[in-house]
């Protein structure tokens, strides 16, 4: 135990300002989407493009592939968010029955997709994945996580919550502590989020009968 303190308090040491800063901006990001407001998605950009080298650097190749999709989905959740002028703003709901067929199907083939890749990255350009099956279940289900948060879907809480279980120790063991920290951070919050937004949609159902 003392053992695991020390790594963690030098792993802490060696954290540089542009981990701080990503950081940074994503818990300003979840605290934002928790509360539904619009402004999460310009600190979600800045914060997952810096994300991309930080995990390159360590050799996460699909949680960078996932950062990169990270910033698409928040560009089209924020035009998604924004709409026309006079159309009525999007609201939370729970998924269709389609759309749950959409966010297992992004879940499996995304993490098979993964998985090959990772396992079939040509050498001359890339050092091999040594996690590459939960590197692609990480990044799998937060892709589906991402689609649904962006169409203001109560289960994105849910699907982001599964990635962050397994990301947590694998950031430890790539000696990214703050990230690992953010999310667990961010593992708390989607709990608090899912029912924050199951409460609204309750209310704002309520309000139409």
């Amino acid at each position: 135990m003392h053992n695991l303190i020390s790594l963690f308090i030098e792993q802490i040491k060696e954290t540089t300002w542009v981990q701080w800063l990503a950081v940074a901006l994503g818990v300003a990001e979840v605290l934002l989407a928790r509360v539904n407001n619009i402004w999460l998605y310009p600190a979600g950009i800045l914060g997952t493009s810096i994300a991309i080298y930080l995990l390159l650097d360590v050799g996460l190749y699909a949680e960078s592939i996932l950062n990169g999709y990270y910033v698409v989905m928040s560009v089209y959740g924020w035009i998604y968010w924004l709409k026309k002028k006079n159309e009525p703003p999007v609201k939370i709901s729970w998924q269709t029955k389609n759309e749950w067929i959409i966010s297992l199907t992004i879940c499996v083939v995304g993490w098979v997709f993964f998985y090959v890749l990772l396992k079939n990255l040509p050498a001359k350009y890339f050092t091999p994945s040594n996690v590459p099956v939960w590197d692609a279940l990480i990044s799998s289900t937060a892709w589906a996580g991402m689609w649904l948060l962006a169409r203001r879907k109560i289960e994105n809480w849910a699907f982001l919550n599964v990635s962050n279980l397994f990301a947590i120790p694998i950031l430890f063991y790539k000696h990214l502590p703050m990230f690992a920290l953010l999310t667990i951070f961010l593992f708390i919050i989607a709990i608090f989020g899912y029912f924050d937004w199951a409460k609204t949609e309750k209310q704002e159902s309520g309000s139409k009968s």
